[in-house]
């Protein structure tokens, strides 16, 4: 009770200190964020599941370190057997029986390491649920994103509209590109429809990873600061093997299998029982003898359990040899998997810090464009199809920025989640 009492106030303060072990400006760039992840861990029927199945694993640690429970016999009489000082009338033998020596502490330690695994499978499913909610937060963020821009593009065009009705109607612009605006302003506003209802499958999904019966509200910011990773590839190689809660689950069932390979020995050995008896005899009556009719006769008893069949023992040695070699042939295959999976990731989050940096010089260059053509257009009519155009890709530059600096926290949650840390 007392280790149920103490894992339940670890788990109690683990939610309630912040999530994560980066610096504090990281924390601050995503305070939003923060609190979600608490709700999520809080709230998540996965986790819980998963919390409790270590939990019922713990209760199996007070089974594995008893004693078998002792034996107790009644023996009746039918037919009373005659001694000198009486008939024996009944008797109680109560015993107990010994495994070899620390056969039960493996027993207790195998499964101590297999409730570090599914503890280790409990801290995996976290950091999995956690990168889940990060990353339909950052889609969440573009998506607010593309719509601040678009509506931003519609007040432009509307703008534009305007400019070239003045211009129409001093004779000095054409129909066209009046027609031309309006064609843009009804793309863009379909467009616009069509993001406004991308929210609803996007929140559904967020409120679903809270598991919030009632939905929240979700507060993205305006601009999204991104994330950097301070360590190089070959640090973060070291830390999939080190801290990876998958590859340290594994190492945890390869050492609860080696208890088990050493109980399986020790079963092997002989066992023990000790025991006493206690025998109830009727005084005689047809001569008077010492100690006539005393019964409370103890008996001290030992005895021995020979192992006798061999195979049986050999058999279940073998099994847990091939289940250990088994588990490392797992590992082994998601540290290459793992190993893999980083390299990909690394060299988008890469190529996202570069689509950072070249939208950001894109977007200089095409504003600076934009205005040349509009002041050129406005005072010379120059084509105005060259503004319009201009300020397509002035939108797609925006769009782009917004959609890399999104990708390149993703990448950074997704390696943080298999080098096993938590933001």
């Amino acid at each position: 009770m007392k280790t149920k009492i103490k894992i339940n106030i670890i788990m109690l303060l683990w939610l309630l200190i912040p999530i994560g072990n980066t610096m504090a400006q990281t924390q601050q760039l995503e305070e939003p964020l923060q609190g979600y992840l608490k709700i999520a861990a809080e709230n998540n029927p996965e986790l819980k599941s998963i919390f409790n199945s270590y939990l019922a694993t713990l209760e199996r640690m007070p089974q594995a370190r008893a004693l078998p429970d002792p034996t107790v016999m009644f023996n009746i009489f039918t037919s009373p057997v005659e001694t000198r000082v009486g008939a024996q009338n009944a008797g109680i033998s109560l015993s107990q029986a010994f495994p070899w020596f620390g056969q039960l502490k493996s027993q207790e330690q195998a499964v101590a390491m297999l409730a570090k695994a599914r503890f280790e499978a409990f801290e995996d499913a976290k950091n999995s649920i956690f990168f889940d909610v990060r990353s339909t937060y950052y889609d969440l963020y573009v998506l607010e994103a593309a719509i601040a821009i678009t509506e931003e593009n519609v007040r432009l065009l509307e703008s534009f509209r305007e400019l070239a009705n003045v211009r129409l109607e001093s004779n000095t612009g054409s129909a066209v590109d009046l027609l031309r605006v309006e064609m843009d302003l009804d793309e863009l506003n379909n467009q616009l429809l069509y993001l406004e209802d991308s929210r609803i499958p996007i929140q559904a999904k967020f409120n679903e990873l809270l598991n919030e019966e009632t939905p929240i509200r979700i507060e993205v910011p305006d601009t999204l600061e991104t994330i950097l990773i301070d360590e190089g590839r070959n640090v973060l190689l070291d830390s999939i093997i080190t801290h990876n809660p998958t590859l340290r689950g594994f190492e945890f069932e390869m050492s609860a299998l080696d208890a088990e390979i050493d109980v399986a020995q020790k079963m092997g050995l002989p066992s023990f029982n000790l025991g006493l008896s206690y025998t109830s005899i009727s005084p005689r009556t047809d001569m008077d003898v010492p100690d006539n009719g005393k019964d409370a006769l103890i008996f001290p008893q030992v005895g021995v359990r020979i192992p006798l069949n061999r195979n049986k023992y050999r058999s279940m040695i073998k099994e847990k040899e091939l289940l250990k070699t088994s588990v490392n042939y797992r590992k082994e295959d998601k540290e290459n998997e793992l190993e893999t999976v980083l390299e990909r990731t690394w060299r988008d989050y890469a190529d996202a810090q570069r689509r950072v940096a070249l939208y950001n010089r894109l977007i200089a260059y095409a504003t600076q464009s934009l205005d040349i053509l509009v002041a050129q257009y406005t005072t010379a009519g120059a084509d105005f199809e060259e503004v319009l155009r201009m300020e397509r890709q002035l939108l797609r530059y925006e769009l782009e920025l917004e959609k890399a600096r999104a990708d390149q926290n993703t990448f950074v949650a997704y390696i943080n989640y298999i080098t096993g840390k938590q933001l």
